[in-house]
């Protein structure tokens, strides 16, 4: 069986490529599956998150995957990121250090996601000036990602992660997927509300909500890199079931897709060309203000 794979943007016309190829595919198994790359002139490395999980939900249906027809250029990017080496490619060194590479997480590996952060984005050079005290926040945020995944998605096949740094661009940019019930269901699992799979994702990321039960407190990641990118210039960007939801120039923009994806992703843009200096609020003393 053989599926054409087009260009993808990290943008909300990528994700519903990705989600046709999904749905094309979703019922194949015991298949030799071809996914022809041929009419792929770019695909955003950090596309590789949610194609990687997609392509891994195929494998999982006991299929062959085969991909082919993959451009010199766009060979040469993915064998960087290490994406192709799980599909019969080699490794190529990376010189430019541009990438975040491409990762699948079992839910138990916590700890490794936690380096993985913290080695290959966190302390990137590349990221604005941040305090000891909004750096540490801002790493709990993006291992909360990774925290949902795994509580909340209910996902067994695992968490899967790239990036990629663009320098013409001025632009760092990093995706987290899963493939589990998404933030819809998972809402109205947690608190009996039926809503939009566009409007879940709108509840999960305003005020204190969060589905998290007991004393800890659940909801803030998202919130806080939310507030961080709306100051950045940069873009959030989650996909969930159905829903597409937007943060970009302060602004949100949410659609609704024909069909669902099978899981949740969180693609965070970060703008390398901020100079400012981030702190927390109760890091500021009195007399940093007067």
């Amino acid at each position: 069986m053989k599926f054409l794979l087009p260009s993808i943007n990290h943008d909300r016309l990528g994700f519903q490529k990705l989600i046709e190829l999904n749905v094309a595919a979703a019922e194949v198994s015991f298949e030799d599956v071809e996914v022809d790359m041929s009419s792929v002139t770019w695909l955003d490395a950090d596309m590789c998150a949610p194609l990687g999980a997609i392509l891994y939900r195929l494998s999982a249906a006991l299929n062959e995957i085969r991909l082919t027809g993959i451009r010199p250029d766009v060979e040469a990017s993915l064998c960087r990121n290490g994406f192709l080496s799980h599909y019969g490619r080699e490794k190529v060194p990376d010189r430019w250090g541009t990438t975040i590479p491409y990762q699948r997480f079992e839910v138990k590996d916590d700890r490794y996601f936690a380096k993985y952060i913290e080695d290959q984005f966190i302390h990137r050079h590349e990221m604005p000036r941040m305090s000891r005290g909004l750096q540490k926040k801002f790493r709990e945020s993006v291992f909360e990602i990774f925290s949902n995944a795994v509580i909340h998605s209910r996902t067994r096949m695992g968490i899967f992660s790239c990036g990629q740094f663009f320098p013409k661009k001025h632009r760092l940019v990093f995706s987290v997927a899963d493939l589990g019930i998404g933030i819809r269901e998972n809402v109205r699992l947690a608190i009996g509300k039926e809503m939009a799979a566009y409007q879940a994702i709108v509840w999960a990321t305003e005020g204190t909500n969060t589905t998290k039960k007991g004393k800890i407190p659940g909801g803030l990641g998202l919130k806080l890199l939310r507030e961080f990118v709306t100051l950045n210039r940069g873009v959030l960007r989650i996909v969930s079931d159905a829903g597409y939801w937007e943060l970009s120039g302060g602004q949100v923009k949410t659609a609704l897709f024909p069909n669902p994806f099978p899981g949740t992703v969180v693609n965070i843009e970060i703008d390398t060309s901020d100079q400012h200096s981030y702190v927390l609020s109760s890091e500021i003393s009195p007399q940093d203000i007067f």
